[in-house]
């Protein structure tokens, strides 16, 4: 029995999970049938779409080496961690600065059962795993692990990459960003993903908003203006909000279709 069926009776594995689906885009084998159904419908209606998610990707390393290398940063809170999988947070920070502390949090119990993968550290560094649901913070913030994996008086960077758009509804992710970021010190960094509509033409706009109204989808698209809200109070780093792929990329990176990749990218520091 593989480890995916031996805890397949500890979740429910006839509903589409986004920790799973995308595991599926990486071509990663940690999904189930109605991960890859969902998957291959947003697919169809969307061809090429995988190069955002790869971009999405990427960029969360290019943010990681940035916070460790550039900002100094030694402490990540990585919230919606997904699956493991090549570059996680944690072997970035720490390639970087093997000192790092990385706390990882998600509500997918299949990410618990391959928590081994993830709590791989340097003996320098730490590296630790809760199951908390971002949609309540609170039970991030008073989770044991949180204090004893991060000191929260020193500079923490929040990760909340590709995991903003599964909160539905105008203005809900931004309360539960500010909670977050309120609970940290000066000089912590905010780093955020999000699916948006903005790029695609109005035939597939109008395309996926059937899909959401039908259930069909539950990525929630945010516009550029209330991304760029999640970041209030905040101070952007350059080159600000912008496309994932156009967030400091690496000098040989290919061009891609802004339409495919539909995801907005910002890095910002808390003052």
């Amino acid at each position: 029995m593989t480890e995916l069926e031996s805890t397949s009776a500890a979740i429910d594995s006839s509903v589409a999970h986004p920790a799973r689906r995308y595991n599926y885009w990486l071509g990663g084998k940690d999904n189930f049938a109605a991960d890859r159904e969902s998957a291959d419908a947003i697919e169809r209606m969307f061809p090429g779409m995988r190069a955002g998610v790869r971009a999405n990707r990427d960029v969360l390393g290019r943010m990681t080496r940035f916070l460790a290398a550039d900002a100094g940063i030694r402490q990540f809170l990585d919230v919606g961690t997904g699956l493991p999988t090549a570059d996680n947070t944690h072997e970035v920070a720490q390639r970087v600065a093997p000192d790092s502390r990385v706390l990882y949090v998600d509500n997918d119990p299949l990410v618990m059962s391959h928590a081994r993968a993830l709590l791989n550290s340097t003996p320098e560094g730490v590296t630790d795993y809760i199951e908390a649901d971002l949609r309540d913070p609170d039970s991030i913030l008073d989770a044991p692990q949180l204090r004893a994996a991060l000191d929260l008086s020193r500079p923490v960077a929040l990760m909340l990459v590709a995991v903003l758009h599964f909160v539905p509804g105008p203005g809900a992710a931004r309360g539960l960003v500010k909670r977050l970021v309120d609970e940290l010190p000066s000089g912590s960094y905010l780093a955020a993903t999000h699916f948006t509509l903005d790029f695609m033409p109005p035939h597939e706009q109008a395309a996926y908003r059937r899909m959401l109204d039908s259930g069909r989808s539950d990525i929630w698209p945010r516009d550029r203006d209330e991304f760029t809200a999640l970041f209030d109070g905040l101070e952007l780093v350059d080159p600000g909000v912008a496309l994932v792929s156009d967030w400091r990329p690496d000098g040989d990176a290919e061009p891609v279709d802004p339409s495919r990749v539909s995801i907005w990218a910002g890095v910002a520091l808390k003052p």
